[in-house]
């Protein structure tokens, strides 16, 4: 891997134009080819990176620049990339599309401005013909610092409809890299958060993923796409690759923090000041859990509490009745309880073991599906009974991203620690926060959420610890001396 590492950012008009099933297809169609690709999505999605996991057989990455900052696409991007021929970057949202309110902040285009990466559009052509040259040069033309180089036209519908299409095209100057007839959709089902992460469907997302491989190979010009990825330079700015290694005193400089009724002041980043790895002590066994109901994470996560002294392991609380032999934490990230709520409740030993745990003082994170498995029910179903609160499926969707500040002390972060998270949920917890809440959410809609009692801090707030590193390395030595 170098800063020149090949890259193409696959973008779209909008949502629903393909852009999934292309940058899939495009991972495994290359991959085929017996190059080794680097996988990426951007925005908090955990769910894609799954399916390019499968394509590409590498651990499908995120870069989102709200919830990690634009100085971190990079860095992150290169760390990912390490060792890889050719990167593809699928977007999110239309191409333009970021944080509400936020101009450009955390879009497709930003990402790919930050990596100096040339922009696939894909763009479903079912309902037109000659508009599609309007649509494509209002995307080429609206910001000079985007490079599309080429558009993938999707749902093409005959000879004479692709026909058409090119014809159009050839006055916006913009090359057509391919042209997917309008065929049987790949079978991915969604359900209430989008696609059916892979852990619940292996043997079907395998086969679904070799059907998006078998489309881009016939509709697309893999030697052009390959070629556009390689007029990519050296990424803008001179960044060196992420590394998980933390220094609380040189590396990763926080973000402002503050209380939640105060504009943010310096402070501290959530490990104690003067803090170190102490040499030659035991490392703390984590326990992560994983299996289909716990599928929500980010691979950076594992690395910081990795670099930062842990032995990290992971659980399926679907299955398995113990915790761990000595674990000293656990970390319960997102994914869907709710859809496995009976059988984690039949898991009556395992959920013991969580409550005794969380009794002992051992420190515990838990973020959105975490948070349910913590509750004392979920829609009925016994939960760990950790929290005095319940959970049950809500009517509306909770979706976007959120300025978050820590209220008080945790075995995650200080008080006054300031992350940026992403809520993605349909359901609701009674009530909302305990006596001390995790987070006090900034700007217009200001309230607490979360509950934070002995070790255990729990919440809906899904967060990059890679903007934060301090966070990884405080649990970390909370879990050794616990």
């Amino acid at each position: 891997m170098t800063p020149s590492t090949p890259r193409l950012v696959v973008a779209a008009p909008s949502s629903g134009s393909g852009k999934t099933t292309v940058a899939t297809g495009l991972m495994a169609a290359f991959a085929a080819r017996g190059l080794a690709v680097s996988p990426h999505k951007v925005g908090p999605d955990y769910i894609d990176p799954g399916y390019h996991a499968l394509a590409t057989g590498r651990t499908g990455r995120n870069l989102d620049a709200y919830l990690c900052g634009p100085e971190l696409v990079a860095p992150l991007f290169l760390h990912g990339a390490r060792g890889c021929d050719i990167a593809v970057v699928e977007g999110v949202m239309g191409l333009y599309d970021g944080a509400a309110g936020e101009g450009e902040l955390a879009s497709t285009a930003q990402v790919a401005k930050l990596l100096g990466a040339p922009v696939v559009l894909v763009v479903d052509a079912s309902s037109q013909s000659r508009s599609v040259a309007a649509l494509v040069h209002g995307f080429v033309s609206w910001d000079p610092g985007v490079r599309v180089g080429g558009v993938i036209l999707n749902k093409v519908g005959s000879a004479r409809h692709e026909e058409l299409l090119r014809e159009a095209l050839d006055s916006v100057g913009v090359p057509v890299l391919g042209a997917l007839r309008r065929a049987r959709p790949v079978e991915t089902p969604s359900r209430h958060l989008g696609l059916v992460p892979v852990a619940e469907r292996r043997a079907l997302a395998v086969s679904a993923v070799s059907e998006m491989a078998a489309l881009v190979s016939r509709g697309c010009d893999l030697p052009a796409l390959e070629a556009l990825a390689r007029t990519a330079g050296t990424v803008p700015g001179g960044s060196a690759p992420w590394t998980p290694d933390f220094s609380p005193t040189h590396d990763h400089p926080p973000r402002s923090a503050g209380r939640l009724d105060q504009e943010p002041t310096r402070s501290a980043e959530g490990l104690e000041e003067g803090a170190a790895r102490p040499a030659g002590k035991a490392k703390p066994r984590i326990a992560v859990a994983g299996g289909p109901a716990f599928t929500f994470s980010y691979a950076e996560h594992t690395e910081l509490l990795t670099a930062a002294g842990a032995e990290v392991v992971t659980f399926d609380p679907l299955h398995d009745e113990e915790l761990p032999e000595g674990t000293a934490g656990l970390v319960i990230g997102g994914g869907f309880p709710e859809v496995y709520a009976a059988e984690l409740s039949a898991n009556e030993p395992l959920r013991k073991a969580v409550a005794e745990l969380a009794a002992a003082g051992a420190p515990i994170a838990a973020e959105c599906a975490g948070l349910l498995y913590l509750c004392r029910e979920l829609d009925g179903s016994p939960m760990c009974g950790v929290l005095d609160a319940t959970a049950r499926m809500a009517e509306r969707l909770t979706l976007g991203y959120r300025d978050a500040v820590a209220v008080g002390d945790s075995a995650l972060a200080a008080a006054g620690t300031r992350m940026r998270g992403h809520e993605f949920h349909r359901t609701a917890v009674e009530p909302g926060a305990g006596a001390a809440p995790a987070w006090g959410i900034r700007g217009r809609e200001r309230r607490v959420e979360g509950f934070v009692q002995r070790g255990v801090h729990a919440s809906y707030l899904h967060t990059h610890w890679a903007s934060e590193p301090g966070v990884a390395h405080r649990f970390v030595e909370r879990c050794r001396t616990s």
